[in-house]
């Protein structure tokens, strides 16, 4: 079986994908029109040039124009189904998305919070029963509006939804300008009401953002973390803790992280035996699919098809899911990744 075909059909898991980020131009458009939202195009293809973002400024701009699309509980119920759907035609059994609802309130829409989860857990039902696959929500602290409301706001809302689907607290923005350390008590009263604490770090600012995110906010995975490789002793940590990490190669060298795939140091992250996963971040945006992630890694680095699984089980185990959920997910994972190998001449 050539690797192309065996990437595209191994059972997958992904960590890091934003729900806003993921909604696909066609359905977009049919959101924009729904809620007479102009958009800067009319057209898939339209959508697609100017998904080609310039710089970071022009990247935040599609993002927020994305959002003003979503205003009430069947945009995100359908944002959620069509999620699932995509899972489907990539063999993702498992995803963990995150969602920003700050934005969403303060934005001049007239949503409310119940909205929000209400068609969040609408689509992620409808998406289990059409398509068997499972989705969780991670709700995430925009780290660079309205502190402290932002954070307060947030945390409330994943510990009152924490029963429908919410598992994690995540913090994105500029690390560089607002560091993790402000962020303690949010993600403390998280964490002591059960909730995982994933916040976004070591992307746009060095492995100081980092150490102050597992010691400030108790991270038990890190999103994106590739900075790590910058700081020995903190790679030495990294290894001995297995704190795994949500490395999304295509989006660290689309938003200038790193010039190119193959200067990217996820192979060198892989072979010092870090837990690292594989992720698509905001696939549209970044022209990207989780397969298509796997695929480039293999065209890059050589990665073969234990490499595939190593990726694949490290996904599995990091997931905020029971103990015995992931452990009947990864002998499930294992059994079928050897039924693929034993099709290969």
């Amino acid at each position: 079986m050539p690797l192309p075909t065996f990437i595209h059909n191994m059972p997958k898991v992904e960590l890091h994908i934003h729900l806003e980020g993921a909604i696909e131009p066609a359905t977009l458009l049919r959101l924009a029109e729904r809620n007479r939202v102009a958009l800067p195009a009319d057209t898939v293809e339209g959508l697609q040039a100017w998904f080609s973002f310039r710089d970071f400024p022009h990247f935040v701009e599609i993002y927020l124009a994305i959002q003003s699309c979503l205003r009430c509980a069947d945009d995100f119920s359908l944002a959620a189904y069509e999620l699932g759907a995509d899972m489907a035609r990539q063999n993702i059994r498992y995803r963990e998305a995150t969602v920003t609802p700050y934005t969403h309130l303060i934005q001049e829409k007239g949503l409310a919070a119940e909205e929000i989860i209400a068609g969040l857990e609408d689509g992620r039902r409808r998406a289990r029963r059409d398509f068997g696959v499972e989705l969780r929500w991670i709700l995430d602290i925009h780290r660079n509006l309205d502190m402290p409301a932002t954070a307060e706001v947030t945390t409330q809302l994943a510990l009152d939804w924490a029963d429908r689907g919410v598992v994690a607290l995540g913090v994105s923005g500029n690390e560089a300008t607002a560091p993790a350390g402000q962020l303690a008590p949010w993600f403390q009263r998280a964490k002591a009401a059960g909730l995982a604490s994933t916040p976004h770090t070591g992307e746009n600012a060095g492995p100081q953002s980092v150490w102050e995110a597992v010691r400030d906010l108790g991270a038990d995975r890190l999103g994106h973390g590739v900075r790590s490789i910058e700081d020995p002793y903190l790679l030495a940590w990294l290894h001995e803790k297995q704190i795994p990490l949500e490395v999304n190669p295509t989006s660290n060298v689309c938003l200038g992280v790193y010039r190119s795939m193959d200067q990217h140091p996820v192979i060198h992250l892989l072979r010092m035996g870090l837990c690292v996963t594989v992720n698509s971040d905001d696939p549209p945006l970044f022209d990207t699919t989780l397969t298509q992630e796997y695929q480039r890694l293999a065209d890059t680095f050589g990665l073969n098809e234990e490499d595939m699984q190593r990726l694949t089980l490290n996904a599995v185990r990091a997931a905020f899911l029971p103990a015995e959920e992931k452990r009947r997910m990864e002998e499930e994972f294992v059994g079928q990744f050897a039924q693929l190998r034993s099709l290969t001449p």
